[in-house]
């Protein structure tokens, strides 16, 4: 389907197939960053000048290969100190990063996409329309709900990105397509997700890349994306050009994502790195 046209047409451009390769590591959070290590990262990374948007605090949550999180944290003095819708948004686009890209040992079109590189391709006409109603949120594990029972309170909210979170240790899913989730990689093998939200939707995505540096959770290895650029093969792409007959922008390459305000400077990112 997509992805094999893609690969066949060229557009894809520095994407490198990989048809055998050491097996994908089995779903694993002792092998992930801890929610210190996720939240000292997330605090290095707010707040860098070319991250563009509003200078929020954000929420920032890694899952496992398999769709489990493993870690939820904030940059904030605590949990009411960042947009509360955010927390399940970061889920979500930890899902997504995780969910549709692919490293080292998967076969076919080892490639990385980012929750930034779905927004045209889900919209009405995209060639991945639809794809964000696939795989609902779900909210018991969102909110802690069925930790109360019937009469009894859910999870409190004090206990939000920290250890006790209730999102961690579940599969939330979730599908979300603009900036903020990225998969994570060592050695090109794909070993997660990561999901930051927070402030403008550029924003997010500039802040979960520098997050995924800073974890030195970028080994791409051999994986590209649908970016053109090898150093940063699955960064947002600003390509959307207004279309002539109204209705939703036109993206050139068909992964666009529309541009924010302040908008971010993407000559500011450090590259993926060899791990």
């Amino acid at each position: 389907m997509l992805i094999g046209k893609l690969v066949v047409s060229g557009c894809f451009g520095a994407i490198v197939s990989v048809l055998a390769g050491p097996a994908l590591a089995a779903g694993n959070c002792s092998s992930l960053p801890n929610n210190a290590a996720l939240r000292a990262a997330l605090q290095s990374s707010v707040g860098v000048t070319g991250n563009g948007g509003l200078g929020n605090n954000m929420w920032g949550t890694i899952v496992d290969n398999s769709g489990i999180v493993c870690a939820v944290a904030f940059s904030g003095a605590n949990f009411t100190s960042q947009w509360l819708g955010s927390r399940v948004i970061s889920a979500q686009k930890a899902n997504t990063g995780n969910a549709f890209s692919l490293g080292v040992g998967a076969g076919g079109a080892v490639i990385a996409l980012s929750s930034a590189n779905l927004y045209s391709a889900v919209q009405p006409g995209g060639s991945l329309y639809g794809l964000q109603a696939s795989n609902p949120v779900e909210t018991d594990v969102a909110y802690g709900n069925s930790a109360g029972g019937e009469g009894n309170a859910p999870a409190s909210g004090s206990s939000f990105g920290t250890t006790s979170d209730p999102l961690v240790g579940g599969r939330v899913g979730g599908i979300n397509v603009f900036g903020g989730g990225l998969a994570l990689y060592r050695g090109g093998v794909r070993v997660g997700g990561l999901g930051v939200s927070g402030d403008m939707s550029c924003t997010d995505h500039m802040v979960a890349w520098r997050t995924r540096n800073t974890l030195r959770l970028d080994g791409f290895a051999a994986v590209g994306g649908v970016s053109g650029d090898p150093s940063h093969p699955d960064n947002i792409i600003f390509d959307i050009k207004p279309n002539p007959n109204g209705g939703t922008g036109i993206s050139a390459t068909g992964f666009g994502h529309p541009t924010c305000s302040p908008a971010p400077d993407l000559s500011t990112l450090p590259a993926v790195q060899t791990h």
